[in-house]
């Protein structure tokens, strides 16, 4: 069974957040995706569990993993065309730590927030 994304009107379109960055962190590893909402399509992602990456980190879920795993995305982002993204944010996240390491790695790296 596949199952489309839905289809919205064009006027309502312009007025969505179509890049969306959700973070996920493990007790072992830290992964971020930004996703285009209305087609609901990973646009990029970067994850410490790559193996070209495991090499230039020490550990793989510290702050420093998730601030490079950021600026890393950041890049890939700017490769893209994708200039601006929207934070969001779990329930139980809160802008400290691994998820303000991140996010202002990827600001850092040229991706505005909105």
């Amino acid at each position: 069974m596949v199952i489309t994304s839905p289809v919205h009107p064009p006027r309502i379109i312009k007025f969505l957040k179509p890049y969306v960055l959700k973070m996920h962190f493990t007790n072992k590893f830290v992964s971020a995706q930004v996703i285009h909402s209305p087609t609901a399509i990973v646009a990029s992602s970067a994850s410490s569990q790559e193996k070209s990456l495991r090499s230039s980190l020490e550990t793989t879920r510290d702050v420093a993993a998730a601030a490079k795993i950021g600026k890393i995305l950041g890049e890939r982002l700017l490769m893209k065309d994708i200039s601006a993204v929207h934070v969001q944010l779990k329930k139980e996240q809160k802008y400290h730590g691994k998820v303000k390491a991140v996010i202002d790695s990827l600001v850092e790296s040229g991706v505005k927030l909105l």
